[in-house]
């Protein structure tokens, strides 16, 4: 018989880490726990205050009904659950990992058995001018040769001088650049903006404009000189219909997923596949899980064969994060088989 728990866990940020929305020190998730006949199978439901759909009172009552049923197995579970994309991937993820010979390998391949690496970006945190400055050069003496710079809190100006300091110091070649401004401009400013940014021969931009003006933001996709790519404008559409009529709708030059936001495994694929078919780009990003999270979305992402840098480069953000495998060395993300998991809800 199947049975499961959950246990809130608190990840404290080794430093305040600044996006448009806010800094933050504490990101809370939740890991859930399959058991049967001995085996065990670990999960992690990551939710994300003030982004994730499913940030609602109920929602730790939910997991609790999700563990009370456990027995009805996964995808009628999933049916129950379309309103907490998070905890359907931890669903996903616990019952992968109950099923799995090593519950840490959910998709043993390369990447866990011969430390064949995925290629990341390096991402730079808010803060005043002087502190991203720090990070970009921290960043490039760490080997990346894809740098991501959150944009939109600081001065717009001196956001413009950071990336033409980058610029001064590394081609286009070297150094792909992209920027993400998690919807700070205004849609009657952002084309303008929009133009500044291209001058700095950049890889893309994400969510320039808040979610949900689907109409300013396919005007800006198809006049844009600079590629956008579509991330907070996924959350909370769950409908394979509502899918497809959003990306042709705004036909982006790319979309970025992240597992715990749009419904893990499942919902990421419906969106690759829409993508495909409309011959948009994408990449997997993670969403500030811990490394029970990230490792199930890295070692996920590597089956995809996406040759693009990723997203997957948060797990040392943490102070009392959990001790796994997972290193990042020279711009990309291993798997280093001497290294062993020190899963410790304590």
């Amino acid at each position: 018989m199947i049975t499961a728990t959950f246990h809130k866990y608190n990840l404290e940020f080794k430093r305040p880490s600044g996006t448009s929305r806010g800094v933050l020190k504490t990101k809370e998730t939740y890991i859930l726990q399959l058991f049967e006949e001995g085996k065990k199978g670990i999960g992690e439901c990551g939710l994300f205050k003030g982004l994730s759909v499913d940030d609602t009172p109920n929602y730790e009552s939910k997991l609790q009904w999700v563990c009370n049923h456990i027995h009805l197995g996964l995808p009628k579970l999933l049916e129950e659950t379309v309103a907490f994309p998070s905890i359907q991937f931890g669903l996903e993820q616990a019952f992968l990992s109950l099923r799995s010979e090593n519950k840490y390998q959910l998709f043993p391949s390369n990447f866990t058995k011969k430390e064949d690496p995925i290629s990341i970006n390096g991402l730079i945190w808010m803060g005043d001018k002087a502190f991203m400055k720090t990070q970009i050069k921290e960043k490039i003496a760490q080997g990346f040769s894809c740098i991501k710079m959150k944009i939109g809190a600081i001065n717009f100006e001196e956001e413009l001088a950071l990336l033409k300091y980058i610029r001064s110091q590394f081609s286009v070649k070297l150094m792909t650049l992209r920027v993400d401004a998690n919807g700070a401009f205004l849609p009657q400013e952002a084309l303008e903006k929009l133009k500044r940014l291209s001058e700095f021969d950049l890889h893309s931009i994400e969510q320039p404009i808040k979610q949900g003006q689907v109409e300013e933001m396919a005007k800006l996709c198809e006049n844009t000189p600079l590629p956008i790519a579509l991330d907070e404008e996924l959350i909370g559409v769950f409908d394979i219909e509502k899918k497809k009529q959003l990306i042709q709708t705004i036909q982006p030059q790319y979309i970025i997923l992240k597992p715990s936001l749009v419904a893990g495994f499942k919902g990421s694929k419906e969106w690759i596949d829409i993508a495909d078919e409309n011959e948009i780009g994408w990449w997997i990003t993670s969403a500030l899980e811990s490394n029970i999270g990230l490792n199930a979305i890295s070692q996920w992402t590597y089956t995809l064969d996406n040759k693009m840098p990723q997203g997957l480069g948060t797990g040392a953000l943490f102070t009392n994060n959990f001790e796994s495998p997972l290193e990042v060395k020279n711009g990309s993300l291993f798997y280093n088989k001497t290294s062993s998991w020190n899963f410790n809800l304590d």
